[in-house]
């Protein structure tokens, strides 16, 4: 059998299962979705949203990128953010990154890696932002560590830089900003960064005419 059958396979049993312990489970998912969080994950196989958060289809509306990056050109994810704020409504978005990810570490090399350079060249930035910081820190597991937490930092306020999010903390008082970091190594999340609804940010950066 090759792997990706064994996919089709686990899905025909998961079905199954969820019909066994509930009938009308999937009659419920069709019409609506009204999830209160917005997750921004990494893309990395290993930090799979609803798992880590034991939530179901319909809880948490999901966003995935290389090193869970908020970047200002990205269409994909400023779509995905207009479409949870505004449309779906959530209450909170998340942005979760991960010790030990190979996006922030390539970007804290000279290396070379073709067109992901275009992409890990924001982390780098945060490298600038923090470069005392971080070059202060002696063991090289623990500078990537620390550099992880605050690209969720950097992350979490880009979000608050967008129009997208002052207009609705304008307007309705939400959705508050939290960033964590998930440690692969015993499953659990560490809260590093949080902005509740219509925190200042710098002025420069704050829109005048929502």
């Amino acid at each position: 059998m090759n792997s990706y059958e064994r996919l089709l396979l686990e899905n025909k049993a998961w079905a199954k299962e969820k019909l066994n312990d509930d009938p009308d489970y999937f009659n419920r998912l069709v019409d609506v979705q009204s999830p209160d969080f917005l997750w921004i994950g990494c893309s990395d196989s290993r930090v799979p949203a609803n798992e880590i958060t034991g939530t179901q289809p319909g809880e948490i509306f999901v966003h995935r990128n290389i090193a869970n990056m908020v970047i200002h050109t990205d269409l994909n994810l400023l779509s995905v953010l207009q479409y949870a704020v505004e449309v779906l409504k959530v209450k909170h978005i998340i942005v979760c990154g991960h010790y030990g990810c190979g996006g922030v570490k390539a970007a804290m090399t000279n290396h070379n890696f073709g067109i992901i350079n275009k992409w890990i060249r924001n982390i780098k930035d945060v490298h600038r932002f923090h470069r005392e910081e971080i070059d202060a820190i002696p063991d090289q597991d623990a500078q990537l560590n620390r550099m992880i937490e605050l690209n969720v930092q950097e992350q979490v306020l880009n979000l608050a830089k967008t129009s997208i999010i002052q207009k609705s903390w304008k307007e309705r008082q939400e959705p508050d900003l939290h960033g964590w970091v998930y440690d692969l190594h015993d499953g659990i999340v560490k809260p590093i960064y949080e902005l509740g609804a219509g925190t200042h940010i710098d002025e420069i950066y704050e829109f005048d005419d929502l």
